[in-house]
């Protein structure tokens, strides 16, 4: 049986040709490959994201490791289409109207789809009523939402009041996040969580989740 655990440490240290190699020797051995991506590709994202928010790690070796995870996933591709990817829960995510900052938030999205997130990521300059369509349309059990200006981050309000306006915000759990975004000013706006960064993010979604 192939050392999944070997998986996980080339998905943190960035190794796609290392991780392909051993997705492919996992696979071939019989490995379960839902065992294979939580052990192996979810496992080695986990480290990333716990050294990125400590500062080991910067944004080249974030997107190094997210790179390396895809081309894993595509090995799996095969079979997970037999039977299913498993999911922890759905995620819409975007950053708020008027703000054309998207960098954090692609982290973010990064870090949860390489966790077991289902992400729709709406993008940036995002209108209030996309977010509430799509709280609809799509059912996720959280949205995400992120500001870099402290001129945008009021849009997080008027989407959680369109939201409770809408009959939806009972159904859905609401993070926020940005540099200029605080714990204070996401309990202040009525959020149910808060993370400074992409690897703060995934702990907290899964809190909020209770998993």
């Amino acid at each position: 049986m192939a050392d999944i655990s070997l998986l996980a440490q080339a998905i943190d240290r960035g190794d796609m040709e290392k991780a392909v190699a051993l997705t492919r020797a996992a696979a071939a051995s019989g490995a379960n490959p839902k065992d294979i991506i939580a052990k192996g590709l979810q496992a080695g994202m986990a480290s990333v994201g716990e050294k990125f928010s400590s500062g080991e790690y910067f944004l080249p070796d974030m997107l190094m490791a997210a790179r390396a995870l895809k081309a894993a996933l595509e090995v799996l591709k095969p079979m997970l289409e037999k039977t299913g990817i498993p999911t922890i829960g759905r995620v819409v995510i975007g950053t708020v109207e008027g703000d054309m900052h998207d960098i954090g938030k692609n982290v973010v999205a990064t870090f949860l789809s390489g966790n077991g997130f289902e992400v729709f990521d709406l993008g940036l300059n995002v209108p209030v009523q996309k977010f509430v369509d799509e709280v609809k349309d799509k059912k996720p059990d959280i949205l995400g939402m992120s500001a870099l200006l402290t001129t945008t981050m009021p849009v997080f309000s008027k989407v959680i009041k369109a939201l409770e306006q809408g009959g939806l915000r009972s159904s859905v759990k609401v993070i926020v996040g940005g540099a200029p975004v605080t714990q204070d000013y996401a309990n202040y706006i009525g959020a149910d969580g808060y993370a400074h960064d992409g690897g703060r993010a995934v702990p907290e979604c899964r809190k909020l989740l209770g998993k």
